[in-house]
């Protein structure tokens, strides 16, 4: 017995009629043939997080999109400067409260030419010196016409850009309210840290 194939040509109105109505399926076009697929959403990330880093260790694209829903602290970094210190207190407030929804996020930035070593350098610098566990990205420009569009964007939404290393931004889990502090306030100081409860405490 042989076998036909069927090539079915459905007019392109009435498939945009299906896919409109369905909503929240997917479809998967095969063979001529328009099949549902089961679309699993993702939870909504905040617009200041919809931004994509290289990881500092391996250079492999990191989404931010994956620290949607916690408490973010961006932080830029340098291995040459008098905040350098900063990272033992980083990673302290990291290690108290990550189970409770905290990240932290490091940016080496040579923008303040203190840090002018590589990536593999800078790594090696921050786990060796410091025992750093939070999630770093590979360097980057921080302020200026050169800034990454992450830190152009919070300096939009702030209204102030790092003047200079360890400037830090708490994110709230909704990424809609936002706090700036200076170099001068350290990690582990009572304001910051009161501000890092006050955000994980919200939905």
């Amino acid at each position: 017995m042989s076998t036909k194939s069927i090539h079915i040509r459905w007019p392109h109105g009435v498939v945009a009629h299906v896919l409109k109505s369905m909503g929240a399926w997917s479809w998967l076009v095969w063979g001529g043939l328009c099949l549902p697929a089961a679309h699993a959403a993702s939870p909504s990330c905040p617009t200041v997080l919809q931004h994509t880093h290289l990881r500092l260790q391996d250079e492999k694209p990191q989404d931010l999109c994956q620290y949607a829903g916690q408490v973010v602290v961006v932080v830029n970094t340098a291995s040459y400067c008098g905040f350098t210190p900063q990272y033992k207190g980083l990673e302290a407030l990291y290690s108290r409260y990550k189970t409770k929804g905290l990240v932290v996020i490091g940016f080496p930035s040579n923008d303040f030419s203190q840090e002018p070593d590589n990536n593999q350098k800078i790594a090696d610098f921050c786990e060796n010196t410091y025992g750093v566990k939070f999630p770093m990205m590979a360097k980057t420009s921080v302020r200026g016409p050169q800034a990454s569009p992450l830190f152009q964007q919070l300096a939009q939404k702030t209204d102030t850009t790092p003047k200079w290393n360890f400037y830090k931004y708490i994110i709230s889990r909704d990424g809609r309210e936002i706090k700036a502090f200076n170099s001068m306030t350290g990690p582990t100081d009572r304001a910051f840290v009161a501000e890092v409860e006050r955000m994980l405490q919200q939905p």
